[in-house]
């Protein structure tokens, strides 16, 4: 799979074994294919590059009431998407845990489409919250190439077909883009991924007090450097990933 695409794994700073981390990633795409090599498998060197640390990849918990996936799904170190879940994780003393949010979520997948830097963050404030109720350090991690390996059905707002996916996704929970690629043994039509690079650079992190019960104001001055940090992340890093200088990060 690394081999496939190729998928890489940057890192820009040293991360504390001995404290909790909460990993924001973006963007979503169309199946996460970079949050899942890079974080469920030692494909790209996870443990090398930040030893001390086990990565958890949340994951909506509809999923995880299939039998046999839900078990294929654990293995790879995959959790429920709740805050029973991450506080777990994030409770757990002696650090060394780090939680990776796809924090677009199933409606950022509607947006994925190749060229498409676009993210759902400035409402998406429930990450940032939990990172202060547990003292957990705040990463942002951009994903360059996410939204290239697979073509999606124009679907922009306003339309008869955006309008079911946005209505399918507030009722099930998961969204149902109309994607497609390549197929196994041609290239003009399938489900098989292309075969296009994927850079995904982990930011350094963000330091975040501890407070259990924090003010909309605080909450919002964390969210706000949350933010800016992705922003100069994928400023520094867009040119090195082919991405147009003039090409602008989106926050819906």
């Amino acid at each position: 799979m690394r081999d496939y695409f190729p998928i890489k794994l940057v890192k820009t700073a040293d991360l504390d074994p001995k404290q909790n981390y909460i990993l924001g990633f973006h963007p979503h795409g169309v199946l996460v294919v970079g949050a899942f090599a890079n974080f469920c498998t030692q494909a790209t060197g996870f443990s090398q590059l930040f030893p001390g640390l086990e990565p958890y990849l949340l994951m909506l918990p509809l999923w995880f009431r299939a039998p046999f996936f839900r078990d294929y799904i654990m293995c790879a170190g995959l959790v429920p998407s709740d805050k029973n879940s991450a506080s777990y994780l994030l409770s757990r003393e002696g650090g060394g845990n780090a939680v990776v949010i796809a924090v677009g979520g199933a409606l950022e997948a509607l947006d994925a489409h190749p060229g498409a830097h676009t993210v759902q963050l400035a409402n998406k404030k429930g990450f940032v919250k939990l990172a202060m109720e547990y003292g957990a350090d705040l990463v942002p991690v951009y994903s360059f190439g996410e939204n290239e390996v697979f073509d999606q059905v124009p679907n922009p707002r306003g339309t008869w077909l955006r309008w079911i996916q946005d209505h399918l996704q507030s009722i099930m929970g998961i969204s149902l883009p109309l994607f497609h690629a390549r197929g196994i043994f041609q290239y003009s039509f399938g489900l098989m991924p292309y075969r296009k690079p994927i850079t995904t650079v982990v930011g350094k992190p963000i330091k975040v007090k501890r407070n259990k019960t924090p003010s909309a104001e605080e909450l919002d001055d964390v969210h706000q450097l949350y933010m800016e940090e992705l922003t100069q992340l994928f400023e520094e890093h867009k040119g090195k990933c082919g991405i147009a200088e003039d090409t602008q990060l989106i926050f819906l």
